[in-house]
């Protein structure tokens, strides 16, 4: 059984640190390239950050760039999102991905972040 479970979402003041984590099973992970987005209220999903299959290729966001960080763990199945500098924009429902090619795409169930004082 194919699994995405994000963990790590939470409130945070304004400038904290938050790192959330998605833990795959059920495919092989080290196949996939990763993921994370998110949606804000009455806003459409956007894509935060991507990390290549053997972590040498990533891609942020603009709004992003230069405090989130994203990361993988193939040995553990697992990608992380270090999220520093926070900001209120940021509040939204995070969701890791995992896609293999156009068929074989897999989302988690999403994790709350919330940033405000």
């Amino acid at each position: 059984q194919v699994q995405l479970v994000e963990s790590g979402g939470g409130l945070v003041q304004p400038g904290g640190s938050l790192r959330l984590s998605c833990s795959a099973s059920g495919f092989t992970f080290n196949m996939y390239t990763v993921t994370w987005y998110r949606q804000a209220p009455g806003k459409e999903r956007e894509l935060v950050a991507f990390i290549a299959r053997t972590g040498d290729n990533t891609g942020y966001h603009d709004s992003v760039k230069g405090r989130f960080t994203i990361a993988r763990d193939n040995a553990k199945s697992t990608m992380y999102l270090q999220m520093n500098s926070l900001r209120p924009e940021d509040t939204a429902v995070y969701y890791c991905k995992a896609a293999f090619d156009l068929t074989r795409v897999y989302w988690g169930q999403g994790t709350q972040v919330t940033v405000s004082s």
